[in-house]
């Protein structure tokens, strides 16, 4: 067994949530400590900043964002150090700043996900695992998600069929059949538009515990519209930006809603989304459970709950530490790319077979 740290930065740019995995990649062996180091509100502008340029084609030797890319590192350095744990190895996501993955029209996808493996490794003193998703792009893959091996490790005692909803800025399900199947992709906006739209009407980085979604009704006709996506019955795999559908989101009409209908609408589209998502797996989940930061918001939960025929619960219902799955996640994969083992799959990213992946900086 590896002692790892794992390290995500996700698409809701709040910070890095960082966690200790004993693992052979695997096995999980023990999970220890574990934390969340908030961004201070001048980096996560920046990122924000970053995340449009990367979508006008900034290039990768950009000052601005190398400046970025050194105080996101450093921010991650600063999480490793305050778990006060000496890991072996860490597995560093980075942060995503752009995601493209092929769409079946023969353009070859990209995915770019910034931080700086050499200067994490120089200030921990630790072996790096990091660029987990490009390979699987190259060879054709959706390149996400990339937690669902990590899921089935947590889940081998609970009865399947399950389904683990993961509920950052985009909405990611891992379904793990009775029968070992491993299915998973993206479902659709989540926190994304609902945290950019709190911010705009509350000057919050979020909506609290969804009170301002449940201060409102969801507008019939622009959920109407925003239905129509022909995301929502794209068959998997497939997977989303942050930022995907923003245009979308404009065409329907959501920017002239009052703030708390327009909670309200963001909401409802990201229910149904899940639900529609479930109509593309093998068989009916007998419950959900959901992680990430959308469990938080009770409009959320209280919409999946009407829009899904099984219960819907936290993880922590399963035992599970819901604020720190995708960080133990990287800790798991970063011990898969040290042994050489896939960290994608068909049934995952649409990978043509088991694929390993990621690279390897500083293990002997």
């Amino acid at each position: 067994m590896l002692r790892t740290i794992g390290l995500m930065s996700g698409t809701s740019l709040d910070g890095v949530d960082a966690a200790v995995v004993e693992t052979d990649g695997e096995r999980i062996g023990a999970l220890g400590k574990r934390l969340t180091l908030p961004y201070a509100p001048a980096l996560r502008r920046d990122l924000r900043l970053v995340l449009d340029q990367a979508q006008a084609g900034i290039g990768a030797e950009d000052p601005f964002l190398r400046d970025v890319e050194r105080r996101l590192t450093e921010r991650h350095a600063e999480a490793v150090a305050a778990l006060d744990a000496r890991p072996e190895l860490i597995g560093f996501h980075g942060q995503t700043i752009l995601h493209r993955p092929p769409r079946g029209d023969g353009a070859p996808g990209r995915t770019w996900q910034i931080g700086d493996a050499v200067l994490l490794s120089r200030l921990t003193g630790a072996a790096v695992a990091y660029d987990f998703r490009s390979q699987d792009v190259a060879m054709g893959g959706q390149g996400a998600p990339l937690v669902p091996i990590f899921h089935q490790a947590m889940a081998a005692a609970l009865p399947k069929p399950l389904a683990v909803l993961n509920l950052g800025g985009v909405g990611n399900l891992t379904f793990l059949g009775r029968d070992g199947a491993l299915v998973a992709f993206d479902t659709g906006p989540a926190n994304g538009p609902l945290d950019d739209w709190a911010r705009k009407h509350t000057g919050r980085d979020h909506d609290e515990g969804g009170r301002l979604a449940l201060a409102g009704r969801a507008d019939g006709d622009v959920l109407g519209r925003l239905l129509a996506h022909p995301f929502l019955e794209q068959p998997p795999p497939k997977s989303l930006d942050r930022l995907d559908f923003d245009r979308a989101l404009k065409e329907a009409g959501a920017p002239a809603l009052s703030p708390a209908d327009g909670a309200a609408t963001l909401v409802a589209f990201a229910a149904i989304a899940v639900a529609a998502a479930g109509r593309h797996l093998p068989e009916a989940p007998l419950q959900w459970l959901v992680c990430g930061g959308g469990r938080r918001n009770t409009a959320l939960m209280r919409a999946l709950a009407s829009a899904l025929e099984a219960p819907v619960r936290a993880v922590e219902i399963a035992g599970w530490d819901g604020d720190a799955l995708e960080a133990q996640a990287f800790g798991l994969l970063a011990a898969r790319v040290a042994r050489g083992l896939p960290i994608t799959f068909p049934g995952t990213t649409g990978a043509t077979r088991p694929l390993p992946g990621g690279r390897l900086l500083g293990l002997a």
